[in-house]
């Protein structure tokens, strides 16, 4: 498995995580009990379900490594296996973050890393 993943994430809510030193996910992340993350290959997917049409959205890119058993790749859309994490992401993890623009179909533009 990859050693890199990614979370699309509110550009206001990120602030305020960063601001706590972690992010315990999105209203939708809350509700399942994990946080949502995409592989590379399955990242456009995931940006045209459930962003399309949004602006003011972080790109982050996940270090995997240090997260340890809280880390479950489990099948998703597809049979896919997805990247869900059982715990708050450390915003240390992070290692790095852009700003994402998703159109209303769905197409992403993604910035250079900040």
């Amino acid at each position: 498995m990859s050693q890199i993943a990614y979370k699309i994430v509110d550009a206001a809510e990120w602030r305020a995580a960063v601001a706590e030193g972690r992010y315990d996910g999105a209203p939708v992340d809350l509700a399942d009990g994990y946080i949502h993350m995409s592989t590379q290959a399955q990242l456009a997917e995931t940006a045209r379900r459930h962003f399309a049409g949004r602006r003011d959205l972080l790109l982050l890119d996940v270090d995997l490594t240090g997260l340890g058993d809280d880390l479950v790749w489990e099948p998703s859309r597809g049979g896919a296996l997805f990247p869900h994490l059982y715990a708050p992401l450390a915003v240390s993890a992070v290692v790095a973050t852009r700003a994402l623009h998703v159109t209303a179909d769905g197409e992403m533009t993604i910035g250079d890393a900040a």
